[in-house]
């Protein structure tokens, strides 16, 4: 397994917000992790990549315990996230904030990965020279997913990319998010819009209030009665 959580917990002073969870990544998958608001999931993404502590549990990431490295040093080996929120430098420019992506590679194929984020997203490549903070919310979420993408992951964090969005973005993000996984990149996505998350996916977790309540492959997850009714607004 790319990816092994084990007994995850995580707390905001007394409050439980992981509440001792299981989930596994294998190399090449494509997983999602969807619940309602305030479920976890969130959360859960911060712990494994080191931006929340964990109060019991581990996290293991390509056979190593992620607890023994700095948080900065999990891009370098492959771990990105893409945060809610996006977490662009408004400040800089496109491009440069496609180059901050790649600030822990020194190698020579940064300009062709440059090259293939624009193919990847065009809309991008249009605006290479403008200011971050002044495109629309869709393509500040192409930057952020792009950004990632510089840092040649190995497995990507995705945390709900599609939040905020029209419907027509909303189908252009995943078709991103499914020419992502056909390259080989491993996936772990958060998100809200359950319908578009397990039509994407491999396999699911259904989390509430801290646990995970449902596991499964994705088929089987749309198919359940309970996440029918829960997430996807269907008749029990």
């Amino acid at each position: 397994m790319l990816l092994e959580v084990r007994g995850l917990e995580v707390a905001y002073g007394g409050i439980r917000a992981v509440k001792g969870i299981d989930l596994q990544v294998a190399e090449g998958e494509l997983v999602c992790l969807i619940g309602a608001n305030g479920a976890g999931k969130s959360s859960t993404l911060r712990a494994i990549c080191g931006l929340l502590p964990a109060r019991a549990g581990s996290v293991r990431y390509a056979g190593a315990d992620t607890a023994a490295s700095a948080v900065h040093e999990l891009p370098r080996k492959g771990l990105v996230m893409v945060p809610e929120g996006r977490g662009i430098f408004a400040q800089l420019t496109v491009e440069e904030n496609l180059s901050m992506g790649a600030f822990a590679r020194d190698d020579d194929g940064i300009a062709r990965d440059l090259e293939r984020q624009y193919e990847t997203f065009p809309r991008l490549k249009e605006r290479r020279a403008q200011t971050a903070g002044t495109l629309s919310g869709g393509e500040q979420q192409m930057l952020a997913m792009a950004r990632a993408l510089m840092a040649r992951p190995k497995l990507l964090l995705l945390d709900e990319p599609s939040m905020g969005l029209a419907p027509m973005l909303v189908a252009k993000i995943f078709d991103i998010v499914s020419e992502i996984s056909r390259r080989g990149v491993t996936i772990l996505l958060v998100e809200q819009n359950a319908r578009r998350a397990l039509e994407a996916a491999d396999r699911g977790y259904v989390m509430e209030s801290g646990s995970i309540a449902l596991a499964g492959e994705s088929a089987q997850l749309l198919g359940d009665p309970k996440v029918r009714e829960a997430y996807l607004g269907e008749a029990a």
